[in-house]
C-alpha cells in the first residue's frame, strides 16, 4: 500500500541559483567591481549576450505531481549591471507573475537595467521547449 501512495507524491526541483538577499547586501553599487562579485557571490549563471555590461543570476522551481507534465511554480532573476570600467552600477531583483516580468527589488544608481528586453526573453523563455523541439521533432 505504502508503494502505490508514493507515486502520489508531489515531486519539487529547484534548478539555477539567485544569491540570497543577505549575500547582495554585501555587494555595495559604485564600490565593487565584477572582480569582488565573483569573490562575494559567485561567477554568474549568464552574462550579457551582446556587451559584458551585466551579468544575471537565475533559479526556478518546478513541482511534478502524478503523471502529469512538471510545472514551473516561480523563476527569479538577479541582474547585476557593470559601468564600463567594470563598477557595479545597479543590482536588480526580478520575478515572473503571471507571465510578466515583476521587479521585486532595486539597488540603481540610474536608470533600470539595460537591455530589459533580453530580461523579459530570458524568464520568459526558460523552460518554454520540449525535447521534440531541441531535438527537430516537432
Amino acid at each position: 500500500m505504502s508503494v502505490a501512495l508514493s507515486g502520489c507524491s508531489t515531486i519539487k526541483r529547484n534548478h539555477g541559483y539567485v544569491p540570497t538577499d543577505a549575500e547582495l547586501e554585501e555587494v555595495v553599487v559604485g564600490v565593487d567591481t565584477r572582480d569582488t562579485v565573483s569573490d562575494v557571490i559567485g561567477p554568474p549563471s549568464t552574462a550579457g549576450v551582446m556587451r559584458d555590461n551585466a551579468w544575471y543570476y537565475v533559479a526556478s522551481s518546478w513541482e511534478t505531481r502524478l503523471y502529469f507534465a512538471p510545472e514551473e511554480i516561480s523563476r527569479e532573476l538577479v541582474a547585476i549591471s557593470f559601468s564600463p570600467d567594470g563598477v557595479v552600477e545597479n543590482v536588480e531583483r526580478f520575478g515572473l507573475q503571471d507571465g510578466n516580468v515583476i521587479a521585486l527589488n532595486r539597488r540603481v544608481t540610474d536608470d533600470n537595467i539595460k537591455g530589459i528586453t533580453f530580461l523579459g526573453q530570458l524568464l520568459g523563455n526558460v523552460g518554454n521547449f520540449d525535447a521534440g523541439q531541441v531535438l527537430g521533432n516537432n
